[in-house]
């Protein structure tokens, strides 16, 4: 009989990238002080090509992507949502009705799903490259998608210079052979298009320099399969072989007719489209040559999960800088993190993953609620949200930042909640205790004082807070009683209460 030996079994993690042309799943074992890839999974979904002229996603594409989630939430059984990490890209980006698809996908899918601004995108590609990819030195990363190609220049794992343009196989696959016609005025039309796309950043590329030039993901990672063919083992793309390529594709006169050995069959729809985009890019940038790297978005998504590689970290410092560029003080928001955690603490004692992550956006919030006074104190909590809304914060999604704008514009003055942002992964009753926590945080650190607070007793049900002060305090303190008293009549109009006491120490 053999005897069975109980030893603890490896943290299993899996990523997400929902592009615009296919749904990449990868799933990894962390093993000592790496990653094991154990499985990947793709579907060919084509979410892009279901955007209409108003950014809305037809029927037809919506059930695609919802049915590939519904596939890949079976190879996820039993794992535990901080194990699992989804990311949206372009066309969830764009999509007027991308409520829609996330709602549907909540019926089959139970984990939250992340749409990223694009430049976040950009860093996620960079880390994953860095992380798998060997060479020294300074290295432009490139990843043409279906509707985005992110350009990124770094050093080892951190990210100098980056963008996000709205280019992708799909999209310029509608835009210039919308007939599904190949012509050499339809392809050069794409090239100089995506050519004059990275204009207005090509200087302060080419500027920055780089040792070595990466492709990621399938675009190119077909156009390398296809210089293979052709012999060039190696793989490496240049501009050389770029243009033998072009030449080929012009030999066709329909997409449909395209044929070139190493070609997949999946990427002959938009494979001249991906070749004028990356044909455009190294005109723009001067690229010479370029390898290829397994590694993209998921990877980058899969290597940020486990705290050891310091996704948290990544957060933090992003904070940090911001208040440095801002110029916070950093005493006074400290105090205003501390009280409102404290506050926070007493009315969700159980929070919960889910709330947990909520208290860490408060306390950042709170650190950066006053990012808006280097422009003006006049509704300086509406510049500080819009600071937060459309600066690039790596590290943070795009529901993040809007929970980060959200709370900063609601810290003061009249709670208009009829302007609240609809939320996707969190819930309004979600969002309110963290408002309510950081309001009264403000309101007791007006005075911006260093003399500590009294312990302040909070009894909270709903939307029904009470706060209790120890005996004559409030009348040792008048006027922050006072701003307390305004607090209560913003909470008033609001549908909410306040309720403010001292102990009673007759009983």
């Amino acid at each position: 009989m053999i005897k069975s030996t109980t030893t603890e079994r490896p943290r299993e993690i899996a990523a997400i990238d929902l592009g615009s042309n296919s749904f990449h799943m990868v799933v990894a074992r962390i093993v000592g002080q790496g990653l094991q890839i154990i499985s990947r999974h793709k579907q060919r979904v084509r979410l892009g090509a279901g955007l209409d002229d108003h950014d809305n996603l037809d029927n037809a594409s919506i059930t695609r992507g919802v049915e590939c989630l519904a596939m890949f939430s079976e190879r996820l059984k039993g794992f535990e949502p901080e194990n699992v990490r989804v990311a949206a890209t372009h066309t969830l980006r764009q999509a007027a009705n991308a409520h829609v698809f996330l709602k549907r996908a909540e019926t089959v899918f139970p984990y939250p799903i992340e749409v990223i601004p694009g430049e976040e995108e950009a860093r996620l590609i960079y880390l994953g490259v860095s992380h798998t990819q060997p060479g020294e030195g300074k290295r432009l990363v490139v990843d043409i998608g279906g509707g985005s190609t992110e350009l990124v220049i770094g050093n080892k794992f951190d990210s100098k210079l980056l963008s996000s343009k709205h280019m992708g196989c799909v999209t310029y696959n509608k835009r210039f052979f919308p007939d599904g016609k190949l012509s050499a005025k339809h392809f050069a039309a794409a090239e100089l298009s995506a050519e004059g796309k990275l204009e207005s950043i090509a200087q302060s590329y080419i500027k920055k320099g780089w040792e070595s030039a990466v492709g990621s993901s399938g675009t190119i990672k077909a156009i390398k399969e296809v210089i293979i063919a052709q012999g060039f083992d190696d793989g490496d793309i240049t501009r050389k072989r770029l243009e033998h390529i072009i030449e080929k594709l012009m030999a066709f006169t329909t997409l449909d007719e395209i044929k070139l050995p190493g070609l997949p069959e999946e990427r002959v729809p938009v494979f001249a489209a991906g070749v004028a985009i990356l044909s455009g890019t190294f005109r723009a940038l001067n690229i010479d040559r370029m390898v290829f790297s397994d590694a993209a978005l998921r990877e980058g998504l899969l290597y940020e999960m486990e705290e050891r590689f310091q996704h948290s970290d990544i957060r933090a410092r992003t904070a940090g800088d911001l208040a440095s560029r801002y110029h916070v003080d950093l005493e006074h928001a400290a105090r205003v993190q501390q009280v409102a955690a404290n506050l926070y603490a007493q009315c969700e004692p159980n929070p919960g993953n889910r709330k947990t992550e909520l208290g860490v956006l408060l306390s950042w919030a709170a650190l950066l609620h006053e990012v808006g006074l280097s422009i003006s104190h006049s509704g300086f909590h509406k510049h500080s949200a819009y600071i937060l809304q459309n600066t690039n914060l790596p590290g943070f999604n795009q529901e993040q930042q809007t929970v980060l704008a959200s709370l900063t514009r609601f810290h003061r003055k009249s709670l208009k909640l009829q302007e609240m942002p609809e939320f996707v992964l969190f819930k309004p009753k979600q969002i309110y205790p963290l408002i309510r926590s950081l309001r009264l945080a403000c309101v007791l650190n007006v005075q911006r004082t260093d003399e500590e607070l009294p312990d302040i007793e909070l009894s909270a049900h709903e939307k029904d807070w009470s706060l209790t002060f120890p005996e004559g305090w409030l009348k040792s303190n008048r006027l922050l009683a006072a701003d307390l008293e305004t607090e209560k009549q913003y909470w008033k109009a609001a549908g909410w209460s306040l309720t403010i006491s001292e102990t009673d120490s007759d009983k």
